[in-house]
């Protein structure tokens, strides 16, 4: 981020009326797309998300705000104490965020997926007002169009890319709708010691529980070893062949997802991040899943 847009974020936080007092907003490091600062305020502490409609990336705030508020009605996320236009504040949980590693030990991953479960099965319960739907195919459909229209550095390979999008959702086939997080990096999981929480939730809406669990195991570079774990304690139930293969489909998709998420960041998004970077990481990432899925 520019240190204009920073001083501007900076002032926008500190200028929050739900503040009792004078603020000193310190920023938190970590976010690859979003503007988060930590405030104390009457002794307690709090964190603000600064940020807009992002429609590149088809995120509306209004969907995030409804999504957080449901997902702390369902005690898996911590509460929003106020929200206004551009912004959103937080109660602070105290614990320490997760790492790759951490998600990947199987007594963390024991951990992680009852929070799974209960996002997917007890969110849409306290969700109100018109809910969102993240079908990742058409994710991928709306970013090749929009990287071919501004002419992306990569764009002579979407056609490629799209094939393989539509012979992966041939592969998933019908599915069950859940509430889905749709964005699980380690760094969404907080852990206090005593529970885990799961944050951020601007991508939230109804899709294939598969894609959230291909998700987690993609983002963290699961084992097949751990993804058949992830199955079995998903599912609680040795998984199928039929289950693994559609399984395999919608991870290879949210790796594709994933890299032409940070495609369009490249063009859009002023954060100090190094997406051309994190573009290569997930295509390879992809490939590697795709011809592995053939």
């Amino acid at each position: 981020m520019s240190a204009a847009a920073m001083d501007d974020a900076l002032r926008r936080t500190a200028a929050l009326a739900c503040w009792r007092g004078r603020v000193d907003p310190q920023p938190l490091a970590g976010g690859i797309s979003n503007h988060n600062f930590l405030v104390e305020d009457g002794g307690q502490r709090f964190v603000v998300r600064i940020g807009e409609d992002f429609e590149v990336h088809n995120v509306l705030r209004r969907f995030e705000l409804a999504a957080a508020r449901a997902a702390h009605a369902a005690g898996i996320s911590p509460e929003v104490v106020h929200a206004e236009p551009g912004a959103m504040v937080f109660r602070h949980v105290e614990g320490r965020t997760l790492q790759p590693a951490d998600v990947r030990d199987p007594a963390m991953l024991a951990r992680i997926v009852p929070l799974l479960r209960a996002c997917h099965r007890e969110v849409p319960k306290h969700f109100r007002g018109p809910a969102p739907i993240f079908w990742v195919f058409q994710v991928v459909r709306d970013y090749a169009a929009r990287l071919a229209e501004e002419g992306h550095r990569l764009a002579p390979e979407l056609p490629r890319w799209l094939g393989a999008a539509q012979r992966l959702e041939a592969a998933v086939g019908p599915v069950e709708l859940a509430f889905g997080h749709n964005d699980l990096l380690a760094a969404n999981l907080i852990d206090d010691g005593a529970r885990l929480w799961l944050v951020d939730w601007e991508y939230a809406g109804f899709n294939s529980p598969l894609f959230d669990l291909g998700g987690i195991a993609s983002n963290n570079e699961f084992s097949p070893e751990l993804e058949e774990r992830l199955l079995e304690l998903y599912f609680e139930a040795p998984a199928s062949a039929e289950l693994r293969r559609c399984y395999a489909a919608m991870k290879c998709a949210s790796l594709l997802r994933e890299a032409m998420w940070s495609m369009v960041s490249e063009l859009h998004l002023t954060v100090d991040f190094d997406y051309e970077a994190y573009t290569a990481e997930n295509l390879a990432r992809f490939e590697r899943a795709y011809a592995d899925l053939a």
